[in-house]
């Protein structure tokens, strides 16, 4: 699995002419190419003989999201599942989401096969980048879902805590749904949250303030 990458090379009377034409056929902006100048314009001797256009190679920059795409298009095909996927870019990396039917096999128990397709993923693209990028995957909104529940379930045992005066041990969570919980209490100043125990079998403990 490889993303092609497109290249060329253009000449112009300028370098810019040269790189508008490059970008034109690749259909890229600035942004997503790699511009290497060749050659510098020359006008030659008396500005007619032995001159030379400009001339620049224009390559298309890896792109993360569909380096990510390609990958998943392949596990899923293997996994013979038909889904759509979409893509957002936000500030603290790529979002890519699944829609479709039947798609329960790709969450697993408790997230768990989402959390090992995410943690493939983000190998599979940051290996052939120079710079990191973060690649989050969700499937029909599940981690919402998920985080939402988690929130509710951290407010409930936080209420119990108080009452009884004595600290709830969760069941195991990953690292995601820990930080949910402790994110949830931070603010609540009659309880406070931990985490114990060693991976995967790590889990959050709510106790009374004294």
């Amino acid at each position: 699995m490889s993303q092609e990458l497109r290249v060329t090379e253009k000449a112009g009377k300028t370098v810019e002419e040269a790189i508008s034409t490059a970008l034109a056929e690749l259909g890229l902006t600035r942004e997503e190419a790699e511009i290497e100048i060749l050659e510098e314009p020359s006008k030659g001797i008396f500005g007619l003989i032995g001159s030379r256009p400009a001339r620049v190679r224009v390559k298309e920059k890896l792109q993360p999201d569909k380096v990510a795409c390609q990958f998943l298009q392949e596990v899923l095909r293997a996994m013979q599942i038909a889904a759509e996927v979409k893509v957002n870019k936000e500030n603290e990396g790529f979002y890519i989401s699944f829609y479709g039917k039947d798609l329960g096999i790709l969450i697993g128990r408790r997230g768990e096969t989402l959390d090992a397709l995410q943690y493939l993923v983000n190998l599979a693209v940051n290996r052939r980048l120079e710079e990191k990028v973060k690649i989050f995957l969700d499937v029909e909104e599940y981690r919402r879902r998920r985080e939402e529940t988690l929130i509710k379930l951290a407010q409930r045992l936080s209420d119990k805590v108080k009452r009884t005066k004595k600290h709830i041990v969760l069941e195991p969570m990953n690292s995601l749904e820990r930080r949910v919980i402790h994110t949830a209490l931070q603010n609540d100043p009659a309880v406070y949250t931990f985490s114990q125990g060693n991976e995967p079998y790590r889990k959050v403990v709510i106790s009374p303030r004294k």
